[in-house]
């Protein structure tokens, strides 16, 4: 099957839903399926690329940062990509559009689709859905509602990850879905002796994301382990200023890439996620897989995958993260047992079982055009 994948963020640039589409794309080139990708440049990427089978070619646009994006240099995306993709759809027609992100993304397929007969899949992720990150788009989604409605409906599939982000679609559009949760590729263990006293926090720092809550958690610690937060965004500099308040040391890495982020999540004894509002957390998956002790909220995303192989505790409470953080800090075997039990957890989201799903998806949704007219086989 050939695929032509749409999503306006690709490794190295950008956060989880990236992450997510390069992974789903290296997997399917290894089961035997061409996927070319179309994304957005930054800096001075090439516009052209091949990363193994996967091609990518890059469109220009507005960006001023690497891991996050605003609502204006997204609209920025919309036409370079339609063009970049109807060149390649011209050239080589794939049987197939997957996009990532109902806007801007899912809407250079809905055109596309319109214009080519070509179905397509699309895969939310989150900010993409109204309501579920007010604190950054809910005026935008409200002008454009009635183009994010279009682009769902518009769809052969629409596929989410976790059945907290399709219930809040639910909740305002008559749809059918498919839950596929995100996948990992398994990285080599580590040693158990590479484990250290080190408390782990990864994201990208937005206030929902709580590391704020993390860092009030720890005000008056009294241990001698190490504090590390990984991740970068706008809300740096207050979490900096916060940091300076607190009594343990904290450091901040800042962006880092995957093999230096691997280390960290190798090394780390707990990883705590303290995140108000989850779809599905790519973070848990990765620290569970390293065996990290995992500390994380009952946001819905993040309690659907770690389920009791970590401890959940309420979203934006520091008192009860605290509480955890002492129960594991002072407790090595209880340490060791969610060591255990996350690794064995992660092992039901490795990337071929979650491939497979996908391409149950695909096929069902090659079986209908757009406005329900039967597809032809491949």
């Amino acid at each position: 099957m050939r695929i032509l994948t749409l999503c306006y963020e690709y490794p190295p640039v950008g956060g989880g839903g990236g992450v997510m589409a390069a992974a789903l794309a290296r997997q399917l080139t290894r089961m035997g399926h061409e996927i070319e990708v179309v994304t957005s440049r930054f800096g001075q990427q090439p516009r052209r690329e091949e990363q193994g089978a996967v091609v990518i070619h890059r469109h220009d646009c507005r960006r001023r940062h690497q891991h996050y994006t605003t609502a204006t240099e997204l609209l920025s995306t919309l036409r370079p990509a339609y063009r970049t993709a109807a060149a390649i759809v011209r050239d080589n027609p794939p049987h197939l559009l997957h996009a990532h992100f109902a806007l801007p993304t899912g809407l250079v397929a809905e055109q596309l689709s319109r214009k080519f007969g070509i179905p397509y899949v699309l895969t939310v992720h989150g900010s993409d859905i109204p309501g579920y990150n007010p604190d950054r788009f809910r005026w935008h989604h409200r002008m454009i509602n009635p183009l994010w409605k279009r682009v769902m409906v518009g769809a052969s599939e629409v596929v989410s990850p976790s059945k907290f982000l399709a219930s809040l679609v639910r909740r305002q559009i008559n749809l059918p879905m498919q839950i596929i949760p995100n996948g990992y590729s398994r990285e080599p263990p580590g040693s158990e002796s590479s484990k250290r006293p080190l408390v782990l926090v990864v994201s990208r720092l937005f206030p929902r994301k709580g590391v704020q809550h993390f860092l009030e958690a720890i005000r008056e610690l009294d241990c001698d382990w190490e504090f590390v937060i990984a991740g970068d965004g706008p809300y740096m500099p207050e979490l900096r200023a916060l940091a300076a308040t607190v009594r343990p040391n904290v450091r901040f890495t800042g962006f880092i890439d995957q093999t230096a982020l691997h280390q960290l999540y190798e090394q780390a004894r707990i990883l705590v996620f303290p995140s108000i509002k989850e779809n599905f957390p790519m973070v848990l998956l990765e620290g569970m897989s390293a065996g990290c002790a995992v500390i994380t909220t009952d946001a819905d995303g993040c309690a659907e995958v770690v389920s009791d192989a970590g401890l959940v505790v309420p979203a934006g409470s520091p008192a009860s993260l605290k509480a955890a953080l002492l129960a594991l800090i002072n407790d090595p075997a209880r340490c060791d047992d969610l060591s255990q039990r996350a690794r064995v957890r992660a092992e039901q989201f490795r990337w071929p079982h979650i491939a497979s799903l996908y391409l149950e998806a695909f096929h069902g949704a090659m079986r209908w055009r757009p406005g329900g007219a039967p597809a032809g086989s491949i």
